[in-house]
This record gives C-alpha cells, sequence and structure tokens, in this order.
C-alpha cells in the first residue's frame, strides 16, 4: 500500500548567525504546524548554532 504523501514535507534550515549554510529535512506539517528550529553544527561558523526554518 502507497502511504499518504501529502502529510510530509521537505524544509529547509537556515543558520540565524550567518544565513548560508542549509540542511534539508522533512516534517509532517499537521503534527507540526509552528517553523521548525534545531541546533546544528554550522561549517562557516564552526560552532553548533540554531538554524530555523525558511521559506522556500
Amino acid at each position: 500500500m502507497a502511504e499518504n504523501i501529502g502529510t510530509r514535507v521537505v524544509i529547509f534550515l537556515e543558520c540565524i548567525n550567518c544565513n548560508l549554510f542549509r540542511y534539508t529535512t522533512k516534517k509532517n506539517r499537521y503534527n507540526t504546524s509552528m517553523p521548525l528550529a534545531l541546533k546544528k553544527f554550522c561549517p562557516f561558523c564552526l560552532k553548533h548554532t540554531i538554524h530555523k526554518e525558511r521559506k522556500k
């Protein structure tokens, strides 16, 4: 059986310090309606920073 493809969407996470490095990930748009913010490593800042979801 095929699963419903419309619930998971691809999002981009962008560093709040340099606004350069972007991670891609997926999220469920129904369970997580607020913008996502994760702490990830930024190779330009050379430290762990908060990466927020950006609009496409």
